[in-house]
């Protein structure tokens, strides 16, 4: 049976969530910080390059499957990432939110101190002190789900990425989403084949929307990829880069699993953006 989801709920925790961290941590303070930090890791660095690039996602669980992979603490998520990035990958996400993936900012935090590689903050970003507090834990790139905003949000969501120097990433789900994130500028599009309001994918859903986008936006294939044959399919389709965050994390072996990915990723015969 189809498993399906509140979406204004799921942002409803997020936003009760963030008033938490808020009364904790003043706006003012955390938007200070933020700017005090160092320069973000160049993240269109790591998509342009030979071959497609691969991107390993730390999760602890997720809403369907639940329990994942055990990492207890911060600590682990830091041994693991660097096990992650001695297997190759380009950039590395980690799931922060608690509610539904059992995550934390101070698991990103980790990885990214263990780490070299740029780092996504894997969540529902619909506020801007989340934006502010991610890149106090060292994001690179923040997400943003075109779903559940409107332009004007979203615009200004996206100026705010790019104003502390990291980098969007408009994740979309229909051409009709790719079309908005484009018209306010975004440069990185995520093609997400999962559902945000159920657990269904649609491995159609690259294939249907980046015929649409111009040659200069950066591509990446978000879900679907399950084994090495698809991470060629999707480079031949014109992914930069592909996510991988279950078909890793839920092995015996996350190492290794991510050995193959990057592999079939730089095989000679992977396609590639042309410089």
């Amino acid at each position: 049976m189809e498993a399906t989801f509140a979406v204004d709920h799921i942002v409803n925790g997020v936003l009760e969530d963030v008033a938490v961290r808020e009364a904790q941590v003043s706006f003012k303070e955390v938007k200070a910080r933020s700017r005090a930090m160092d320069a973000p890791r160049d993240v269109c660095a790591a998509l342009v390059r030979t071959g497609c690039s691969v991107i390993t996602e730390i999760k602890r669980a997720t809403p369907i499957q639940g329990p994942v992979t055990e990492l207890v603490g911060p600590d682990a998520v830091a041994a693991m990432a660097r096990n992650l990035e001695a297997s190759g990958v380009h950039l590395m996400a980690v799931q922060t939110e608690a509610r539904r993936f059992r995550g934390s900012l101070d698991d990103m935090q980790a990885a990214r101190e263990a780490t070299a590689v740029p780092m996504i903050c894997r969540d529902i970003i619909v506020d801007p002190y989340q934006i502010h507090e991610a890149r106090c834990y060292g994001a690179d790139m923040v997400p943003l789900q075109v779903e559940l905003l409107d332009n004007a949000r979203m615009a200004a969501l996206l100026d705010r990425i790019e104003s502390l120097g990291m980098t969007a990433l408009a994740e979309v789900r229909t051409p009709e989403e790719a079309d908005r994130a484009l018209k306010v500028g975004a440069k990185v599009i995520g093609v997400n084949a999962w559902s945000l309001a159920s657990d269904t994918i649609n491995r159609d859903a690259f294939h249907d929307i980046v015929p649409g986008l111009p040659t200069e936006v950066l591509r990446i294939a978000v879900g679907g990829v399950a084994n090495p044959r698809n991470v060629l399919a999707f480079a031949s389709a014109g992914a930069d880069a592909v996510l991988i965050g279950q078909s890793v994390m839920s092995t015996a072996d996350p190492a290794a699993a991510t050995r193959r990915f990057v592999a079939a990723g730089q095989h000679p015969a992977c396609p590639s953006r042309k410089h």
